[in-house]
């Protein structure tokens, strides 16, 4: 029977619909501020004057973009569930048309910030409030030997929406759209299969998951290539000498701090491999299959429950009070105010996300519920993401944009929160059933992710020589996939992984794939440190976690991490927390010894 608690959200207090009064207004206001924006950066202030200018244009910046993000935000969030509208996809062409206006404000006023920099001082002692400023603006004045001319940014920028953006949105309709025309299930409720306790039901949906990716991998792969195609040739011309570089700089973080956790991730993959032939030794086979990666595992006595959304809801609520009251009232205010849309449908995309209004100050989920735990940790995960953006709404719009690296940490911290409590609560099979799933989650987020990044890494260096062609992407995905995973599962990997994942088809998402994994880490080491106050009775952390989140947006990961006392450029410090895993493997390899 069909779970008719799964919810929809809510998007009325963001705009009722895109014909609606208030979202005409909201175009109105839009394009008046960005006339007014247009006009400021049009003029050329004196040494004397820009102080005053800068003041200015700030709090006409903050005003009109957070605007322009809710619109974009609900655009997209109206857009993704439900891809095959029409009226949709134009309203979201039209929101990304401003984009090309915006960016050509930025383009102006980082030259004319760059162009007054020794002025900067003058700035704060005049207007002591923008302090908080300094990074977020030097990091404009850094991004500055970055830009093209002003006629071939406005001219790239313009061309996105027919370019990568349509190759990204393609991407996307393609999946959204695949049936199994035997049974009739989505691409999305194939992959949700993979969970499935009976193996045969994960091996079927996992050959009909490939058959259906085969059917379209040409077109699929004509998006890849052209997307990644148009990065390498506007890099050039921005002077990125690699594509990591660019999204290092985006992610805040120094390529010190990234070889580190790449190297130390490349050193845990015998642990992760071993754990791997633990799973199968639990699940009675000699060694597991891609399609065993997410496999639950099962005893005659225990049955895979499966939770109603009211149920995972009032579990949600009640785990996150017992690290923090904050925490548990922001997530039931999102269940009470129907933030989250859950429902599995046709034409919604699939995975989960959150999306965030600065205008409006309120964040909404997208996830796609079928009633496993994974899917209240996925729910925990998004509502972490939300809960940050609580955190900082209150912030400047300039203070309140963080990198991913960053933006990972919440997400990641909440999800952790439920784990533990679950695993807590557990003894015997039970407990050493969550201890697997706790660690099949992390070796996605190192493992998996760690092949994604050499992947895409590779994708790269060949795309210079070329095309590449969807047998060329598969072959490149399972020489990725061979290096982490190894002798750890069968050789038959994932090999047309490369089409499912739309992290690899976001014009601005290179190298999306190394956040998670920082993010693991750092949340982990977090928690790590909430664990050790409360023994000694300290219950202080959560409000340091809250001013830590409120500094992700003014801050570059190493300051913000040094804040809670941690080195990331030192490969021990990576180390240290995927030793954390260990006890868990032990726990996990105690217990497949016992039953054999």
């Amino acid at each position: 029977m069909a779970d008719k608690t799964i919810p929809l959200w809510s998007l009325e207090s963001i705009y009722p619909s895109i014909e609606s009064k208030e979202h005409q207004e909201a175009k109105t206001n839009l394009k008046n501020g960005l006339s007014e924006l247009a006009s400021l950066v049009a003029t050329k202030p004196s040494r004397e004057d820009f102080p005053s200018w800068l003041n200015s244009y700030l709090e006409k910046y903050n005003k009109t973009i957070s605007l322009f993000q809710s619109m974009y935000a609900y655009a997209h969030a109206i857009y993704s569930c439900d891809t095959t509208n029409t009226a949709f996809l134009n309203n979201l062409s039209q929101i990304e048309q401003a984009l090309v206006e915006v960016q050509d404000i930025d383009f102006l006023f980082t030259k004319i910030l760059t162009e007054h920099k020794q002025a900067l001082p003058n700035f704060y002692t005049a207007y002591p409030q923008y302090t908080s400023y300094s990074f977020i603006l030097n990091e404009y004045i850094e991004g500055d030997s970055h830009y093209m001319s002003r006629e071939e940014e406005n001219l790239a920028n313009s061309l996105q929406r027919y370019a990568s953006s349509a190759w990204s949105r393609l991407q996307e309709q393609i999946i959204s759209s695949l049936v199994d025309a035997e049974t009739g299930k989505t691409f999305n409720e194939l992959r949700n299969e993979a969970y499935a306790q009976e193996r045969n039901v994960r091996k079927t949906a996992f050959e009909k998951e490939r058959a259906l990716l085969k059917s379209s991998e040409i077109a699929i792969a004509a998006c890849l290539n052209n997307i990644k195609g148009a990065t390498l040739e506007l890099n050039k011309k921005r002077s990125w000498e690699e594509p990591i570089d660019k999204a290092l700089f985006a992610n805040r973080l120094s390529k010190k701090s990234l070889d580190a956790l790449i190297s130390a991730i490349e050193d845990s993959l015998p642990f992760w491999q071993d754990y791997f032939k633990t799973k199968a030794s639990l699940l009675g086979l000699e060694k597991c299959e891609f399609y065993d990666l997410f496999a639950p595992l099962v005893s005659e006595n225990a049955k895979e429950k499966i939770w109603s959304f009211a149920e995972a809801q009032k579990y949600i609520i009640e785990t996150f009070g017992q690290f923090s009251k904050s925490l548990a009232d922001f997530a039931q205010k999102a269940f009470e105010n129907n933030w989250i849309d859950a429902k599995v449908r046709q034409g919604k995309v699939g995975g989960a996300y959150c999306t965030d209004f600065p205008y409006h100050k309120e964040p909404r989920v997208l996830s796609n519920f079928t009633g496993t735990f994974s899917d209240i940790l996925t729910l925990a995960h998004e509502l972490g993401h939300a809960y940050h953006f609580d955190c900082i709404k209150d912030e400047d719009f300039s203070l309140s944009h963080y990198p991913m690296t960053l933006a990972e940490t919440a997400s990641i911290f909440a999800e952790t929160v439920v784990m533990h409590d679950a695993i807590g609560r557990s003894q015997g099979f039970e407990k050493v059933k969550l201890i697997e799933s706790s660690l099949s989650d992390s070796a996605q987020v190192l493992v998996d992710i760690l092949s994604r990044f050499y992947f895409e890494r590779s994708v790269f260096e060949h795309k210079k020589e070329g095309e590449l062609s969807a047998q060329d992407f598969s072959r490149l995905m399972k020489e990725a996939q061979e290096k982490t995973y190894g002798e750890g599962l069968t050789d038959k990997k994932h090999d047309l992984m490369w089409a499912v994942k739309g992290h690899y088809y976001g014009p601005d998402l290179d190298f999306y794939n190394f956040p998670y994994a920082f993010g693991l880490l750092f949340a982990r080491s977090l928690f790590a440190v909430h664990k050790e106050n409360t023994a000694k009775g300290d219950t202080s952390f959560p409000t340091t976690y809250i001013e830590l989140l409120k500094n992700t947006g003014r801050f570059s990961c190493e300051e913000v991490c040094a804040q809670a006392g941690f080195d990331i450029q030192t490969k021990a410090f990576w180390k240290k927390g995927i030793d954390s895993f260990a006890e868990e493997l032990a726990e996990m390899k105690a217990y497949a010894q016992s039953i054999k």
